[in-house]
Parts: structure tokens; sequence; C-alpha cells
């Protein structure tokens, strides 16, 4: 009798992984519904309109399910905010300057000509005053320090860069520039400018 209870209550657990399992893994399609839904509200009414409770009712999704897969606000605005960056942002154009030339291009065009800009100005602001916000654009911050660096870091494997050139770093000052930038209402479009800007950030890091 003991034996049979003792399968039972192993079954139940099974189906309770099961359950846990499942509800922790993304349905690709809920997922790209919230999305739509969060990244057209952005579109359509901007970020003082924009809430989970907005973004589950245009995408007939349960607010649960939303916080599940991002516990804050701030980290689903990120997610709408990264979706929709431009993939010439990061491209391999065979020097470290060019690369840097086409991220700046590429970056300021995407704040300037979209809503994109504004968001990530809230984000940060968001970040100041909330803690949750704050380990939201840690983790992105994170994420985009290891992509940005990889420009750097294919100039080292190409001959261009000093070997002791620390990539983290570098990322870091290129994200402290157009951060600035942003912040302070300079988004800077002119190319003959990028250009500079571009060659004086990478001039001292020859090899």
């Amino acid at each position: 009798m003991n034996h049979i209870v003792g399968m039972s209550e192993q079954a139940a657990d099974d189906v309770d992984d099961r359950r846990r399992s499942i509800g922790a893994r993304r349905n690709p399609d809920t997922e790209r519904a919230i999305l739509d839904a969060a990244e057209a509200i952005m579109a359509e009414e901007g970020i003082a309109r924009f809430s989970i409770e907005a973004v589950a009712k245009r995408a007939r999704a349960g607010k649960p399910t939303i916080y599940k897969w991002w516990p804050d606000k701030t980290k689903l605005l990120l997610d709408v905010y990264h979706r929709q960056k431009p993939a010439s942002v990061h491209m391999d154009t065979g020097t470290v300057e060019g690369d840097v030339f086409a991220f700046l291009t590429g970056v300021f065009a995407h704040w300037g000509d979209t809503g994109a800009g504004q968001v990530f100005r809230f984000v940060v602001a968001e970040a100041q005053r909330d803690e949750a916000a704050a380990e939201s654009l840690r983790a992105y911050s994170a994420e985009r320090r290891l992509q940005s660096g990889q420009i750097f870091q294919r100039g080292i494997d190409r001959g261009e860069l000093a070997a002791d050139v620390n990539v983290g770093l570098c990322a870091d000052m290129l994200a402290g520039f157009i951060w600035q930038r942003l912040l302070t209402g300079r988004i800077e479009r002119d190319p003959a400018q990028l250009r500079q800007t571009a060659r004086q950030m990478v001039r001292g890091l020859l090899a």
C-alpha cells in the first residue's frame, strides 16, 4: 500500500515538474504578440501611455504571463527597443574606425528617426529611481558591452589595434559618448562630425 502511495506521489511530482517546465518556456506566438502590442502602443501613444496593463489588453495576454517573462516595465521596453535596432549598427567594415563610424551613424539615426531615443532616455531616468529598472538596464548594458566590444576585438585580431587594448573599456567609452549625447539632447547627425569622432576615438588605440 505504501508502495502504491509512493508511486502516486512520484507521478504527481513529475506532472508538477512538467508544468513548471512548460510554464517557464516562452510560447513564441504569445511572446511575439506581446512584443508587437508593446511596439504598437509605443508608436501610437508614446511612453506616457505605456503600461503592462495596456500591453496585456492589446495582446490579449494575461498580466501574470507578461510579468513572468518581463519582471518590470523597463525590461519589456528594453526588449522592444532592441527589437527595433537596425542591424547596420553592428557592421564589420574591415576597419575599427569604419565600424565605429557605422555604429555611431546607425545608433544616432535610430534614436533620431524613431521614438527609440525617448524610450532609452526614459529607461535611464527610471533606473535612477527604481532598483528593478536599474537592474534591467545593467543586464541590458552588459550584453551590449559584449557586442560593442567585438568591434575592437576584431581590430586586435587583424593586428590593427595594440594587443593590450581592453575591449570592454573601449565599449564603455563608445557607450559613454552616445549616452552623453542622448541625455543632453545632442544627437549628432553630421557624417563629417561622426567620422571625426570615430577617427579621434580610435587613433589612440592603433598598434
